[in-house]
């Protein structure tokens, strides 16, 4: 009887665990099936999309994205510290030395680094209080204008529809340096599927797959690091000291002025993905903790894996090296001034591993291309500026449509198989190398407009859960090195560097090579702003409310600056880096 008793009570109360979750015991024990009923629609969904610039509309579908909320404060530090290290770094540095020579590289990279640093804060400022799905294509729809948020969100989603297969290409590239006669196409065919696998766990598999990924990186680069010092002090096989030899002879520039303009489209490349710590703010279970220590730790990664690397690499490597430039392309890893530092030492294997580190993180930023694409493409059709059929979501938060649309993009990658290969990459680089400073120049204008609103309106800057550090001033500083940039990179797309020794069609295709995002831009705005008549936001009009996760608990965030201000210095001081 006591068993009888047991059993029953048992069946009860795993019959009421399974209806809890609307699920029969059958359904439960049926992985298949469980599966199978994952990608059915998300009962939470948003049907009412509404084409045109309806931004009340906009602001209220991203505010309640059905995306689930599994990212945690490992996924966003990782995420923020090496999620974006990929091919711009590892292999891309190496046409920025050849061109504009060491101090051109440093400069280049430590500009746009700052742009980074000032442009990361404001929008954590945003996305701590508006974590929306979208983030910054919908701040430029609210803020600024719906026609620019339109522009802005298709930029971004271009800008990441053909980084996937340049980075898949990137990846097959790199396994040529010790299987040179295996077709590409098979290579391509492996990472893409591999990619794509992973994006369909969801987003906890994309935060795991960058965690995993981003580890290796911040570990390969702290090592090169401390390997290029030694290398440099005489302590390689060859036990040469090094110095700044190369910065003596052949010299510091490469081309002058004109060779520092020049290679600001890639180091801009190489900062690409940066701004993703604002994106996954609507699937970060807590984005008002997780956020601001990740936001922070984009300073560390501009200063060591950005311009100590290659303070290093330009100690180590001449800009005359004649292997810079060797490369099938700007993705061919024996191209790299990383492993021609290793190769130069004399040291065996090691270049084989950092050819593999370069592997992983080309890898990763092919994975994240998915993800900011497929949630940008998501995010546009919640706001009725994209096919509504993008918009679905299913039961485990994955934006189903728009992942399929985004992988069958990444089909171009079969690209590298055709003898194409080295002009497929360099037109995918030019669509997305100055995509990038759109959207950072966005981001700024859209703190400085909502800082103007939040004021207009009423509120202090003690309302604000997160503040930027540099504050106005480092969005309006950010906003006009973006647009120097810009100005900068027109310059030497008229006139390059080899200038004197192109024929007139040459000098076209260059300039679209590095130039090609301003077209794409402008042929996404003029269009939708002369089609929908959209007016630029006032900011006594501005929504400061849809969408904000402080209203009720700005209690909490009284008492934990009560707290912070009773901490010891060097317990502030360390705050402000992490």
């Amino acid at each position: 009887m006591a068993d009888d008793t047991i059993h029953k009570v048992t069946t009860k109360s795993s019959s009421e665990s399974a209806s809890d979750y609307g699920e029969t015991k059958v359904h439960q024990s049926n992985i298949g099936r469980r599966i199978w009923d994952s990608f059915k629609p998300n009962p939470n969904s948003l049907t009412n999309t509404v084409p045109g610039a309806d931004v009340e509309n906009a602001a209220e579908n991203t505010a309640n994205s059905p995306l689930e909320r599994r990212l945690k404060g490992r996924h966003m530090q990782m995420i923020a510290i090496g999620g974006s290290i990929g091919t711009g770094l590892f292999v891309g540095s190496g046409s920025v030395l050849a061109t504009g020579g060491p101090a051109s590289s440093l400069i280049a990279y430590g500009l746009i680094g700052f742009m980074m640093y000032c442009t990361v804060h404001a929008l954590g400022e945003m996305a701590v209080l508006y974590p929306v799905a979208g983030s910054f294509s919908h701040y430029a729809t609210r803020f600024i204008d719906p026609a620019w948020g339109f522009s802005m969100g298709w930029n971004y989603v271009m800008q990441w529809l053909v980084t996937l297969p340049l980075e898949i290409v990137a990846a097959s590239i790199t396994v040529d340096y010790w299987h040179p006669n295996v077709s590409n196409a098979a290579w391509v065919a492996i990472f893409w599927i591999l990619i794509i696998l992973i994006n369909l766990f969801g987003v906890k598999g994309y935060g795991e797959a960058e965690f995993a990924f981003s580890l290796i990186k911040v570990v390969a680069v702290v090592g090169f690091i401390i390997l290029g010092i030694v290398l440099n002090c005489g302590g390689g096989p060859q036990g040469e000291y090094i110095g700044g030899r190369y910065w003596q002879n052949p010299g510091a520039f490469n081309n002058g002025f004109k060779g520092l303009c020049s290679v600001f489209a890639k180091a801009a490349f190489a900062f690409a993905g940066t701004e993703f710590v604002g994106l996954t703010a609507a699937e970060t279970a807590n984005p008002r903790k997780a956020l601001p220590t990740a936001i922070k730790q984009v300073f560390w990664r501009i200063i060591l894996f950005y311009l100590v690397s290659l303070t290093i690499v330009g100690l180590l490597v001449p800009y005359n090296d004649p292997k810079l430039m060797s490369g099938n392309s700007d993705a061919d890893a024996s191209a790299s001034p990383f492993v021609i530092a290793i190769k130069n030492a004399g040291i065996s294997v090691l270049d084989s591993i950092m050819n593999v580190v370069i592997m992983i993180a080309v890898l990763s930023v092919g994975n994240s291309s998915v993800y900011g694409s497929s949630r940008t493409l998501a995010a546009l059709a919640e706001q009725g500026q994209a096919p509504r059929f993008l918009a679905y979501i299913d039961r485990k938060g994955r934006p189903l449509w728009s992942l399929l649309v985004v992988s069958a993009f990444g089909l171009l990658a079969f690209l590298a198989a055709s003898d194409k290969q080295a002009v497929a990459f360099e037109w995918m680089l030019a669509i997305s190398g100055l995509s990038s400073i759109f959207t950072w120049a966005s981001v700024c204008l859209c703190h400085i407009r909502f800082r103007r609103s939040w004021k207009l309106q009423g509120h202090s800057l003690n309302e604000l859960p997160f503040r930027s550090q540099p504050g106005i001033v480092g969005s309006y500083a950010g906003f006009i090195l973006n647009c120097l940039v810009l100005v900068a990179q027109f310059w030497v797309g008229f006139a390059p560097v080899a200038y004197g020794e192109m024929t007139a069609s040459e000098r076209v295709y260059n300039f679209f090579s590095v130039y090609l995002a301003a077209p794409v831009v402008l042929a996404f705005y003029i269009p939708y702003k002369i089609y929908y008549r959209t007016p630029f936001i006032r900011a006594k009009d501005m929504d400061l409310h849809t969408g904000r996760r402080d209203l009720d608990i700005q209690y909490l965030i009284e008492e934990e600056r009560a707290e912070q201000a009773a901490w010891p210095v060097w317990k502030k001081v360390y705050k402000v880096f992490c």
